[in-house]
């Protein structure tokens, strides 16, 4: 525990308002941004820097440094100012490029841009529930590679958050689930500043906040003085001595503090202070140096390399003697922090691949994802998931599944409960720390729920895996509150997500390897709650899957017309061009379970899959339709559903619309003849 008295008030004060100058200065230059949490945390964020956050600057990856997150990522000049001032290789002129185009200091924090920079905030809540996925992902190695003397990992996770974070439902999930999994390496603080974009909180916020959080099982530390570095040191020394609970330290602050005319008002959160207020907080908190200078005495005082360095040395000289007594576990641990695969990976993955394509089993591919999970699990220790409270029906659990529980959490599955959002954030969290490889599931009309945090997983470019079942109207009964219809279209307009949707049990098993081997962004993987028959391919096709799209069966010569397919329409397509070749047409089937792999492929692997030269084309699959007309033409046509389903058993809904073949070869026929 740190000792913050032994630095004098005068010293903290300034090093603070260092993070003030700076934050009001960046703002008012780029004429935009929240001047205001900035202002108002930073004496919290000086205390915490200097003296108990385990970082070092000259290497932001090291694996044990501890993590801060900014969820209030609003006040993002908080973040750049403690970055530049502790020796991260943030220099000013991206301080002064602040909110400006392809500088690293953008309008929220975005990982992989400023070092330092642990994960992208902004959207209210997430950043919290990101912490929670790191603080277990801690927990999680901590269970599975510490051993006797050893404590290879051994790191807190700090968020920062604030009333609007705190409003967000997303919060009330995560930190639920943080407090029943006993995260007590997990430490929030929350700015009570009661001041949001619209004014004072009172009228819309009256939570019991500290109660809330004691519900949930935290300690909480309340009636914290935001501005007293005693009282800030004094609460984080009670959170860093508490094991068995997450704590959440409550911390009076006045947003924009120093702001003579703004301060503890609206008008100091979203926008700059002003040329003549900026002057005033100068003088107010004795500031007399020019935008953007700081002296080199105070530099001195903030610089943590070498602090830094010596810590992370000091780790790394405990990393060899544990090398030393456990040599195996060692390079397991470097092999999962570094993101790569298992050296046997690619053997035993094609070895599992041969196996599902000798067994032709016919299957739902929910339950050909489960047998994946069997086939790749064994290998992959790093593989950690679970459910939002639908194992049963999401067939997330495998024979190796053991659960992680607050007191052992040296498992591999998460009961995650009915909290969608809250659970594909925490997993985007789990995959930003490092170590594990995370998936999570729910029924696929429930990705709605999640949204946000699919898409932060894709701007991040970060390997989150999102397993959705029960993936059309074949749902049946449940009818169109739990039938998907249009979010297998708006999931593939995600940039950056890699969605696929199988057709069987090989397909599916060739799904999960892509999602595994992917490192530079998430994946959804769709699949049906109804069997779905197994489909013959030769050698050349089982390859080609990889590719997103490929012939599933041809014609004899240059076809006539071209179905293409996805998921459980794969073989409705097939029977459908089976009728209409028996009837001397020519008719060739392409399955396509990623479009946005298909379209990553060079131009003559695509042209050989769909000749331009063919411009009858039909698209078959169980939802909307607008999304396939790239793929088919203005000439072509679409088998699809651009309404809400129907409750009734499956294959009576799938008859009732339109899912049928001879309701396809129809229309293959239509297009032929236009």
């Amino acid at each position: 525990m740190a000792d913050a008295k032994s630095t004098s008030s005068e010293i903290r004060r300034t090093r603070a308002n260092a993070v003030r100058a700076l934050s009001m200065d960046a703002v008012q230059q780029a004429k935009s941004g929240h001047p205001g949490m900035p202002m108002g945390m930073a004496d919290i964020a000086e205390v915490l820097w200097t003296d108990y956050l385990r970082y070092n600057p000259s290497n932001p990856k090291w694996a044990d440094r501890d993590r801060f997150i900014l969820s209030n990522g609003h006040g993002s000049m908080l973040h750049y100012a403690l970055l530049h001032l502790s020796g991260y290789n943030l220099p000013m002129a991206e301080l002064k490029h602040f909110r400006q185009l392809h500088s690293k200091t953008p309008g929220h924090p975005e990982y992989g841009y400023a070092p330092g920079i642990e994960t992208t905030t902004g959207p209210l809540g997430q950043g919290i529930s990101n912490g929670v996925g790191m603080a277990l992902s801690e927990k999680v190695l901590a269970g599975q590679f510490n051993q006797p003397g050893h404590d290879i990992v051994n790191h807190f996770t700090y968020v920062f958050m604030g009333d609007g974070c705190l409003m967000e439902g997303i919060s009330h999930e995560a930190c639920s689930l943080a407090g029943t999994l006993g995260l007590g390496k997990l430490i929030a603080f929350w700015d009570n500043n009661g001041i949001s974009i619209d004014g004072e909180v009172d009228p819309w916020f009256t939570d019991d906040t500290p109660a809330r959080f004691a519900a949930y099982g935290w300690q909480v530390i309340d009636s914290v003085d935001g501005h007293n570095s005693e009282s800030i040191a004094s609460a984080i020394d009670r959170a860093q001595a508490e094991t068995a609970r997450p704590s959440l330290i409550c911390c009076r602050t006045v947003i924009g503090w120093g702001s003579p005319n703004k301060s503890g008002t609206e008008s100091a959160h979203g926008a700059p202070l002003g040329d003549e207020e900026i002057a005033l907080v100068r003088e107010n908190i004795d500031w007399p140096h020019p935008p953007f200078v700081i002296p080199d005495e105070i530099y001195a005082t903030w610089n943590a390399v070498d602090k830094g360095t010596a810590g992370e040395d000091a780790w790394r000289a405990g990393f060899e003697r544990y090398r030393t007594d456990h040599p195996a576990l060692a390079l397991e641990f470097e092999r999962r922090m570094s993101g790569a695969l298992p050296e046997n990976w690619s053997n035993k993955a094609d070895e599992f691949l041969r196996d599902v394509n000798a067994a032709a089993a016919t299957v739902a591919t929910r339950k050909a994802s489960q047998q994946a999970l069997e086939g790749y699990g064994p290998v992959l220790p790093e593989l950690i998931g679970g459910s939002a409270d639908l194992a049963g029906s999401n067939l997330t659990l495998w024979s190796g599944s053991v659960p992680v529980t607050a007191a052992d959490a040296s498992g591999n599955y998460i009961y995650f409960g009915v909290r969608e959002f809250g659970m594909s954030a925490l997993c985007n969290g789990i995959a930003l720390h490092g170590g594990l490889v995370p998936y999570c599931a729910t029924f696929l009309v429930f990705s709605d729920y999640a949204r946000n945090a699919l898409r932060m997983a894709a701007l991040m470019k970060i390997r989150s895996i999102f397993v959705y079942t029960h993936d059309s109207i074949g749902l049946g009964e449940d009818g169109p509150t739990h039938q998907a219809v249009e979010q297998t279209a708006t999931l593939r307009l995600i940039p950056n997500m890699s969605l696929w949707r199988p057709c069987d049990t090989v397909e599916t098993a060739v799904a999960w390897r892509m999602a595994l081997e992917r490192h530079n962004g998430p994946t959804c993987l769709l699949f049906s709650r109804q069997n779905l028959d197994f489909q013959v391919r030769d050698e050349q096709q089982i390859q080609a899957i990889s590719r997103g799209g490929y012939v599933l069966r041809d014609c004899e010569g240059t076809p006539e017309a071209i179905i293409i397919a996805t998921g459980s329409e794969v073989g409705l397509a097939v029977d459908a061009a089976a009728r209409l070749n028996s009837q001397g047409r020519r008719v060739r089937v392409v399955s396509m379970p990623s479009t946005d792999v298909f379209d990553t492929q060079d131009v003559a692997y695509k042209e050989s899959v769909l000749p331009p030269v063919v411009t009858a084309r039909v698209a078959v699959e169980a939802g909307v339709t607008p999304t396939w007309v790239r793929y088919v033409g203005l000439q072509g046509a679409v088998v699809g559903i651009d309404s809400f389903g129907e409750s009734a058993p499956a294959e009576v809904v799938f008859e009732h619309f339109g899912f049928t073949v001879a309701n396809v070869v129809a229309t293959v026929e239509k297009v032929m003849t236009a």
